[in-house]
């Protein structure tokens, strides 16, 4: 649909701001909005928006306000939601767990409540394969029993995908859960694995790795998401969870011997016991993506890495 309306919360940020341009490059009318918190340097953010905000209808505030989300919905005809803000992070929410309980589960409420309210089509939004915890089975399925969250930020994700279906329940409108898998690429933010690995590599600084470096993750490259979001968005009708990840695992050390031989440096490590609330290992199944949505991730690690690491040095010299 040429001309539709989208409202994208967390816009500025590394997953929104692709989404934006996606959505962008298809003439659909795009609306965001992003409060610029200080969970990372703000002027990184500032400068994702600067690429495209001619082009948007911006609004600069917070999703808990609810008087502005409101005034968005009235203002704008809102097809789709891809409701993207948060608090992220794992670590972090152990240090402020009334502050991601607030933007994630009230900020979420705030922004279903007007939706459903403005009567939009569809609402799309992001939780986490963290709510897998430490599962024994892999890969991870959406049918597997996951409510055992080992972290704060977990819990708020699981907590939203509880709040969506009743939502879906009482409005019909449909409704996705987008269980993302360690996203990476350019514009990643600054405190994620591979920009702080990449960033300690050229600066030859030691990398810090808690664990013995066998833990794994399936990470998955920020186009195949943005891909495996709007595929969702087209196809989506009733309630649904829909994990998107790579299939694919790789260690934190194969991770940095990657990252060694594009760079051409020679990493410094430093072990570390685990932290509380890391998990030992992330690994999707995405079987039902790909069945149900056409979902098909295209890039391989080597070559995802590589474009990270070409922006990398673009961008930071």
């Amino acid at each position: 649909m040429v001309n539709k309306n989208v409202f994208i919360t967390g816009i500025a940020g590394f997953i929104g701001s692709h989404l934006a341009e996606l959505c962008l490059s298809k003439g659909w009318n795009v609306i965001g909005i992003d409060n610029f918190n200080t969970f990372y340097d703000p002027k990184i953010k500032r400068q994702n928006l600067r690429r495209f905000q001619s082009d948007i209808t911006f609004y600069d505030g917070d999703i808990r306000d609810r008087d502005l989300v409101t005034k968005i919905f009235r203002e704008n005809n809102i097809h789709t939601v891809f409701h993207l803000a948060a608090m992220a992070g794992v670590r972090p929410s152990f240090q402020n767990p009334t502050l991601y309980a607030d933007v994630n589960l009230n900020g979420t409420n705030i922004i279903f409540e007007s939706a459903v309210r403005s009567g939009v089509e569809k609402v799309l939004f992001a939780s986490s394969s963290s709510v897998y915890g430490n599962a024994p089975k892999v890969p991870f399925a959406e049918t597997d029993d996951i409510d055992h969250p080992i972290s704060i930020y977990a819990a708020t994700k699981r907590a939203n995908e509880k709040q969506a279906k009743v939502w879906h329940e009482l409005s019909g409108i449909p409704v996705a859960g987008l269980r993302f898998f360690t996203v990476y690429g350019p514009r990643q933010r600054p405190e994620m694995a591979i920009h702080l690995f990449t960033r300690a590599l050229f600066n030859h600084q030691p990398i810090t790795l808690f664990g013995d470096g066998k833990t794994y993750r399936d990470y998955t490259y920020v186009d195949d998401i943005i891909a495996g979001i709007l595929g969702i968005e087209s196809a989506l009708a009733g309630f649904d969870i829909v994990n998107l990840g790579e299939n694919r695992t790789t260690t934190l050390i194969d991770l940095i011997r990657l990252l060694e031989k594009i760079t051409g440096e020679t990493a410094i490590l430093n072990f570390e016991p685990m932290q509380r609330g890391d998990v030992d290992r992330t690994f999707a199944s995405i079987d039902h993506a790909c069945t149900n949505y056409n979902y098909s991730p295209q890039t391989d690690m080597e070559s995802g890495l590589g474009k990270f690491v070409e922006w990398y040095r673009a961008t930071f010299g």
